[in-house]
């Protein structure tokens, strides 16, 4: 899809306000910042949500990131994290107390469940729906819930959600609402536009794309950020360092051809997949007519399902294939495979609703042609 001329301005262009007409904004590899008095230190202190007083709050260099990633989220403002759990656990330990009660909408990150069922611990409950129709979100509902967390597409099946129908339940019952926008990046989908009060990242995946890089983001109204940033940020101690945000920048400097590279590659490959003896479905959001009007575009990152796919299957296709390495993660310049059947986790499987023969792609920048033959010599196996 074409990428809008701002976005195109804010990732490539100038960083604003630099004198030296540099491309690249300075590294302010610093861990604190002196004051002229002691009374400013004071005010710095005071309000170190907007200071420069440790970088453990407020540095420079992490501004320039978190300005741009605010700005191709239409958001109000930005916060950046060490990772894309450290933004996760900033939402669920600041903004809720013991009593409340979050509902997971669609299939979502695995460790951020792990988190909730942790807070259970501390009087904190959650339930996860998986029927994406909003009439099964407003019946998981509570008296006590603060918080809807969703993906759209979702992890591993990458069904979509119709965001703006949720927003709208949420908003009748004061009830805020985050969403991961990892997937689709701002280039492609700008949930806070949608009415969304709160947009994660994880900076480790497109944004940063190269693969040498972990942090995480938030974009959300400057007043709720606050309320994070006092009661979570600066005491989990999460903060993105200097290096690594100049390290951020740089990807999106790349990022508009980078992302329409990864939905080229990824629709050629899974159009393959779709039409293979071997394989029972693709679930891409791009194909047939799966593609919810909220999305501008797809990324590279998809799934599939192998034809009467167990866990013997699974693995030999895995080995089999070399131009796609195997790996954890995605979003970076090459391609990977993983699947989510360990062989021993059948149940946790079922109740995601998650087919045991489900490979995991994300297609890299690599030729199409070359990942095509490369799963076609895998799937040959099976």
């Amino acid at each position: 899809m074409p990428i809008h001329p701002r976005d195109l301005q804010i990732c490539t262009g100038p960083v604003e306000g630099a004198a030296t007409g540099a491309v690249a904004p300075p590294i302010t590899q610093t861990s604190l910042f002196t004051y002229p008095s002691f009374d400013e230190l004071l005010a710095g202190l005071a309000a170190e949500h907007r200071h420069h007083v440790y970088t453990r709050g407020q540095n420079p260099t992490v501004e320039v990131l978190e300005g741009k990633i605010a700005a191709l989220e239409r958001g109000e403002a930005c916060k950046c994290f060490a990772s894309g759990m450290g933004a996760i656990s900033a939402v669920l330990l600041g903004l809720l107390e013991t009593g409340d009660h979050v509902v997971f909408v669609n299939q979502v990150y695995g460790p951020a469940l792990e988190l909730a069922t942790e807070l259970r611990r501390f009087g904190i409950d959650h339930d996860v729906v998986l029927d994406l129709d909003v009439s099964a979100v407003e019946q998981a509902l509570r008296p006590r819930t603060r918080l809807i967390w969703f993906e759209s597409p979702g992890t591993m099946l990458f069904r979509t959600l119709d965001v703006p129908a949720l927003v709208e339940l949420a908003k009748a019952r004061g009830i805020l609402t985050a969403m991961d926008n990892t997937w689709a990046t701002p280039l492609f989908q700008k949930p806070a536009t949608l009415g969304v009060d709160i947009v994660m990242h994880a900076l480790s995946k497109y944004l940063g794309g190269h693969s040498d890089v972990v942090g995480g983001a938030l974009v959300a109204p400057a007043a709720l950020l606050e309320r994070i940033f006092y009661r979570a940020f600066l005491l989990l101690g999460a903060s993105l360092g200097p290096f690594e945000a100049w390290l951020v920048i740089r990807g999106l400097r790349t990022l508009p051809v980078r992302m329409q590279q990864h939905e080229e590659n990824g629709l050629a490959v899974a159009r393959f997949l779709e039409g293979h003896p071997a394989v029972r479905r693709v679930y891409h959001p791009g194909l047939g007519d799966t593609r919810h009007g909220d999305l501008g575009g797809c990324s590279g990152l998809f799934s599939f399902e192998l034809a009467g796919g167990d866990f013997d299957r699974i693995r030999r296709v895995i080995d089999a294939l070399s131009v796609f390495r195997i790996g954890v993660s995605w979003g970076g310049t090459e391609s990977l495979v993983i699947s989510p059947n360990r062989g021993d986790n059948a149940e946790a499987l079922d109740r995601q609703r998650i087919p045991p023969g489900l490979i995991r792609l994300s297609v890299g920048l690599e030729p199409a042609a070359s990942l095509i033959d490369d799963l076609d010599r895998a799937l040959a196996v099976v």
